[in-house]
């Protein structure tokens, strides 16, 4: 079974999370592409709820499929999640970011009672960081802020687009995608990279995710956090 399979299989299997009535919260990439594709075929068949997208892409999608949009400012409180990830390691952290939308993806996040991630088998790891992480930074203070995280330790590229624009957000801002190899302190890192001026958000998420579901093969892994 493909990535491409593996990625709809799990989207699929977070549909039970989804309930009538509900605010639900719109991940961003090409995971949470096919749940929302899913959700609305659920929509059309008469589940009733209401979207908060994370990005304008994901808001375009669920538009062209006809689920109801609605704004932080109208549903400040969201009943469940569902989004992508690049990499969760044993503790459900994450790092997100890869399609450019962690800053709204990690705002949702915060705003959601159940956090619902799901990833192809690929997408788990034991130790974070061979994924790149992304941090989302104030244009005025890219080079400041790149010095800065090259000094933890990483490589830091500006992102940019195929025509060598530097690539931006939705908010406007850059992306410094940051090879740090490992990172063993992930909490400790999330930290001192929210402590940087300059720096908008991070892709550490941390302490977020309620579940993860995990498709491997013809199978779905579902991983729970423990409660602290």
């Amino acid at each position: 079974m493909g990535h491409e399979q593996e990625k709809e299989a799990a989207a699929r299997a977070s549909l039970r999370f989804v309930r009538d009535g509900q605010i639900v919260g719109l991940g961003t990439g090409s995971t949470a592409a096919y749940f929302i594709e899913f959700l609305g075929d659920e929509v059309k068949k008469g589940l009733r709820i209401r979207a908060v997208p994370s990005s304008d892409r994901s808001a375009e999608q669920a538009r062209n499929l006809g689920i109801p949009l609605a704004t932080l400012e109208e549903c400040p409180e969201i009943d469940v999640t569902v989004d992508g990830a690049d990499e969760v390691d044993p503790q459900l952290r994450l790092i997100k970011g890869g399609g450019g939308a962690l800053l709204r993806e990690k705002i949702v996040a915060s705003a959601t009672k159940q956090y619902v991630i799901i990833a192809d088998a690929s997408k788990r790891v034991p130790v974070l960081g061979k994924f790149p992480l992304p941090v989302e930074v104030i244009k005025f203070a890219q080079p400041v802020v790149q010095k800065k995280i090259q000094g933890l330790g990483a490589q830091v590229a500006l992102r940019r687009k195929a025509e060598g624009e530097p690539y931006l957000t939705d908010e406007n801002n850059y992306i410094l995608d940051c090879r740090f190899g490992q990172i063993p302190h992930a909490d400790d890192l999330a930290r001192r990279l929210s402590d940087m001026p300059g720096v908008v958000e991070h892709g550490l998420f941390i302490g977020m995710a309620s579940v993860v579901l995990i498709a491997e093969g013809n199978k779905i892994i579902e991983l729970r956090r423990r409660k602290q």
